[in-house]
């Protein structure tokens, strides 16, 4: 009777997990990212730029007059009185306690880069020539709650890097403190946040971790009694992919690889898919190479998040080496909180016949749809 009680408490708890995992956003990263590039002068004076994606503009103002799911330039253009409006609505900057005077001049240009178009709007605000600069950001978050917007602010000396987002619509700018700290935290925040909601490596990762508390005998999944061998099993996986996407972040982040944004991203569905059904029907025992090989296509894909935050140009390699500790700490609280739970399940009956495998098809099932996706 305990031990169809203890399986019942098991079965909840890991049907629990899984529903705290499968309720993340099914995306792989955050895909609506505007930029603000500024630089303050010894005047009080500040001048930049402001972009935004085509598409969080067509959100928020209805750009495509004709409606025909496409943007012209002069359906942008003769709009250009309106984004100028909304920006002017939606930024507010001040220095001290006193409001800067700031001015839009409408849509300059546009521009590609993270596989997408943007509005690029100049700006100029005159502010006081002393105090901390306040800026209070509320664009697009009413239609999108995920979006965000990079902050990159300069003076003679120092450049400063934000990240504003729905739960962090204010951000205060000191630039005569030390802006490699200020950077430093900044992206390693970004590291852990988007390892978090980047689902296709969270999903690889547990797809990973399922098999751990295993071993395959006569052809079939058995309980590992040895909790060494079972934690020695996940080091090894775990490094294998920490040491992999950490190599290509790095290399992509640098500009040394420039890969295929879209073959990355089908080749870290089929990671997925592949390491879910290696579970149900294993054509491979030893992973450790395999995950560093998938790994490896994982890293170019957070590098790709990486580019679309921006790096600030006198503190590339410092924002690089936040970022991937951020993703290092992120992916190690996935571990921590998944990895004792599959020990206790481990060693029922239900979790090797039932549980494990089930959950294993449904990552495959999400991962399939993925790589018809991104085909």
């Amino acid at each position: 009777m305990k031990n169809n009680h203890n399986k019942i408490r098991s079965l909840f708890i890991f049907l629990g997990f899984m529903i705290s995992l499968v309720s993340l956003p099914i995306t792989a990263h955050q895909l609506s990212t505007g930029y603000i590039i500024a630089d303050l002068g010894q005047s009080g004076r500040i001048t930049g730029e402001w972009q935004l994606g085509l598409t969080d503009l067509e959100l928020v103002l209805g750009l495509d007059a004709d409606l025909n799911g496409e943007l012209t330039w002069g359906e942008v253009t003769n709009r250009r009185a309106d984004i100028a409006s909304y920006l002017a609505e939606h930024m507010h900057i001040s220095r001290g306690q006193a409001a800067c005077t700031t001015q839009f001049q409408g849509l300059e240009r546009l521009e590609d880069h993270a596989d997408a178009v943007y509005a690029v709007t100049d700006f100029s605000a005159q502010c006081p020539l002393t105090g901390t600069l306040s800026i209070d950001y509320s664009a697009i978050f009413d239609k999108d709650d995920s979006h965000e917007v990079v902050v990159n602010i300069s003076d003679k000396d120092n450049t400063q890097s934000f990240v504003l987002s729905q739960s962090q619509r204010h951000i205060k700018v000191d630039l005569a403190d030390g802006s490699g700290w200020i950077t430093f935290k900044e992206f390693v925040h970004q590291g852990i946040i988007h390892i978090l909601i980047g689902t296709d490596h969270i999903l690889f990762l547990l797809a990973l971790l399922l098999p751990c508390v295993l071993i395959r005998k006569d052809g079939y999944w058995q309980c590992n009694p040895e909790l060494k061998k079972v934690l020695s099993t996940t080091i090894w996986i775990v490094s294998a992919f920490t040491l992999a996407h950490s190599v290509t972040l790095t290399a992509t982040a640098i500009g040394w690889i420039v890969p295929s944004s879209r073959w990355v991203e089908f080749g870290i569905a089929v990671s997925v898919l592949f390491a879910a059904l290696n579970n149900v029907k294993p054509l491979i025992l030893r992973l450790g190479w395999l995950t560093f090989g998938f790994g490896l296509l994982h890293g170019m894909g957070f590098a790709g998040v990486l580019g679309e935050l921006g790096l600030p140009a006198d503190q590339k390699l410092l924002s690089i080496v936040a970022f991937n500790l951020g993703v290092e700490i992120g992916q190690l609280a996935i571990v921590l909180v998944a990895l004792p739970v599959l020990i206790m399940l481990g060693k029922t009956v239900l979790y090797r016949r039932w549980l494990m495998p089930v959950a294993s098809i449904g990552i495959a099932l999400v991962a399939l749809n993925w790589v018809f996706e991104r085909f």
